[in-house]
């Protein structure tokens, strides 16, 4: 078997060697400097490791082919046109939950305590200390429970908060009424595009926060930052889920940088060494999977 690497993701030593141990193995370890290159490096393999580069532009050019990407979302792939090209594809649901929810509370304590102002302060005259809001005691409603989800939920009923779960077929508006925080962790698919609307966003406590990792596919951009000038909701938290990470460029990320209650991140909820060793382990995993005829977290 033939299996490229198309770049350096990281691999140590043990993973290395695992892949060795499945066959012929071709290790990249820069970017190629453009999709075709990319995809050139595909050619002839039997499987593949790779990063997003290349792989949104170049993938349907590929055939009878199995990609193990180290990551989790692949919504901004074409799963008819994989069909089409027998190119089976492997995620790897979970390996970032850690590191995501570590964010997520993150941002839910600088939202409620207001840590980024306090920061190595010398002068507090401009802003008077003022009581900020605890976690404990307060209503949190985690938008989905799925690998992160779940793990949100566990962290903020260790803090004393009360934690209530939105999932499919409940009732979106009933489950928001009360709470003082609710975290949109939802997969993007049919049933989640456009489901945070502007009826959603009006009907917030007000007071609230709101803080979410997802695709901007399934909540309306205009209408969380028109519930914030409104004074409903008093801010909002944001890792703007469907940019590339790192772009600090990136328009919708420059728009909401620039908004005075918006905490925002350009893309690296995910990004720890943790998510890293996870990742490029399950992808591996996937691969020894797919060999054995035992295909593990396909995405079709």
């Amino acid at each position: 078997m033939k299996i490229v690497v198309t770049q350096n993701l990281g691999l140590n030593s043990e993973e290395k060697d695992r892949l060795n141990k499945l066959g012929e193995v071709k290790f990249y370890d820069n970017l190629a400097a453009t999709p075709e290159e990319w995809l050139l490096r595909c050619q002839g393999a039997d499987a593949i490791c790779t990063g997003r580069f290349g792989l949104t532009q170049k993938v349907y050019d590929l055939e009878d082919t199995f990609i193990s990407l180290p990551f989790v979302g692949t919504s901004f792939l074409d799963v008819a046109g994989l069909k089409t090209r027998n190119i089976k594809v492997a995620r790897c649901p979970g390996c970032n939950k850690e590191a995501v929810s570590e964010w997520i509370v993150t941002m839910m304590l600088n939202l409620f305590r207001d840590f980024p102002y306090y920061l190595n302060k010398l002068d507090l005259s401009a802003h008077p200390l003022e009581v900020t809001k605890g976690l404990t005691g307060k209503n949190i409603t985690i938008l989905g429970k799925g690998n992160v989800g779940s793990l949100v939920g566990k962290i903020c009923e260790s803090l004393g908060m009360n934690v209530q779960y939105f999932i499919r077929n409940d009732n979106l508006i009933n489950s928001i009424k009360n709470a003082d925080v609710v975290v949109d962790t939802l997969s993007l698919n049919d049933s989640t595009v456009g489901l945070l609307n502007k009826d959603f966003f009006n009907s917030f406590k007000p007071g609230s926060y709101f803080i979410t990792v997802t695709s901007t596919k399934i909540y309306d951009v205009d209408a969380m930052l028109e519930t914030l000038d409104k004074n409903i909701l008093a801010g909002v938290a944001n890792d703007c889920g469907s940019i590339f990470c790192g772009d600090v460029k990136d328009p919708f990320y420059i728009k909401l940088a620039q908004h005075p209650k918006v905490l925002v991140t350009p893309h690296i909820a995910h990004y720890t060494d943790v998510t890293d060793r996870q990742g490029n382990k399950m992808m591996i995993d996937n691969i020894e999977a797919y060999f054995s005829g035992q295909p593990i977290n396909l995405i079709y």
